[in-house]
């Protein structure tokens, strides 16, 4: 026998979702909108406060339920979104007294972002080898996933649990590698599509400066190495204006269209006075994993010529090989498992480049 639902079948499963903060039901707040229900599937909004939105996932999981357990449901979307800013939050673009001001992180000494103008182009490989180069140069190193929309961290270093909530109601971060982490992948399904708008990306990007415990051991990190999404949007702006960056590390690959949006990235970077602390061309040739021969499939040096146009430092020539990418999708990225390897090497001496520029500028300060 075939079971359909209706729209009053959905909206009567979600009234039994409160809201826990305010003791009341979704549809009775008004949380719900733009329902369609259509041979089993359903969609609907789940309006939130944008400042809340990675508090809001149990809630926006728990409607979720509500409606998969009805008879005849076969597939079901809950999306949270946010109408607007909070009215007391800084706007993306700063204003004519300038932007807000920059918050000091206690727990950790120094922030740098790893960022690409484009997606596609390697920067969360990157990222993760970089944190792992900075921890075996002796710092002390916390990853954080900025990208929202994308998180491939949580894959990349093979983690699955959830994180917990210490005795100060802060997330505390996984640690692997030697590495603390937090990723919006490590809050919800790896499935599940982040259909936010700006203002939630923003928020989020927030909560996981101010409400994770990065120094939940006690001692402060050294540096946090953020993965930013690729462009040049909220997450970067977020992190700009909210907390003092020590740098960022720009990745692109040698083809001329990347090398384009590479630029865009790093002068948005320079108009929110964060020092670019260099360049790095990713997939810069290919290795045959067969005859060991060397091809310059995406061109070749773009990245570096970019770097002396622009006066930055010019960090190194990551390969595209198939040692890189098998151990990224086992979760076991080069640096830690093939550390001795040629090609953990480009990626250790980034990070020593790296490390030198941050030990240069705290001691400048």
């Amino acid at each position: 026998m075939l079971f359909t639902i209706s729209e009053s079948d959905v909206l009567k499963a979600l009234r039994r979702v409160q809201d826990p903060a305010r003791g009341q039901d979704i549809v009775t707040l008004g949380m719900v909108s733009g329902l369609h229900v259509a041979k089993g599937d359903v969609t609907f909004l789940l309006t939130v406060d944008s400042a809340q939105g990675v508090a809001m996932e149990p809630l926006r999981q728990a409607a979720e339920d509500a409606v998969a357990k009805l008879r005849g449901a076969r597939k079901v979307s809950a999306i949270l979104t946010a109408e607007r800013e909070p009215a007391n939050d800084a706007p993306p673009v700063a204003a004519k007294k300038g932007p807000a001001p920059l918050r000091e992180m206690p727990a950790v000494r120094q922030i740098i972002a790893v960022a690409s103008g484009k997606g596609g182009v390697g920067k969360s490989t990157v990222a993760v080898n970089l944190a792992l180069g900075l921890r075996r140069a002796g710092l002390s190193v916390g990853l954080m996933d900025a990208d929202i929309y994308g998180p491939s961290i949580p894959r990349m270093l093979n983690l699955h649990e959830k994180p917990v909530i210490g005795e100060n109601k802060k997330l505390v971060p996984l640690s692997t590698y030697g590495l603390k982490v937090m990723s919006m992948g490590l809050l919800v399904d790896e499935a599940a599509p982040m259909i936010w708008r700006g203002p939630m990306v923003q928020s989020a990007v927030r909560q996981f400066l101010e409400d994770v415990e990065w120094s939940n051991d006690g001692a402060m990190l050294d540096v946090l190495v953020v993965d930013m999404p690729p462009g040049t949007g909220d997450a970067q702006l977020t992190l700009a204006q909210k907390v003092p960056l020590s740098g960022a590390v720009i990745v692109s690959t040698p083809q001329d269209i990347a090398l384009i949006d590479a630029r865009k990235g790093l002068e948005m970077f320079r108009r929110t006075d964060v020092p670019v602390l260099g360049i790095v061309e990713n997939m810069s040739y290919f290795c045959c994993p067969h005859c060991g021969g060397r091809s310059e499939i995406f061109g070749h040096g773009g990245a570096r010529a970019e770097a002396d146009k622009l006066g930055v430092p010019f960090l190194g020539e990551i390969p595209l090989h198939a040692l890189i990418r098998t151990l990224s999708d086992a979760g076991t990225p080069v640096v830690a498992a093939r550390p001795d390897s040629a090609e953990a090497k480009p990626y250790l001496a980034m990070a020593q480049m790296v490390a030198d520029s941050l030990k240069s500028k705290a001691a400048a300060a």
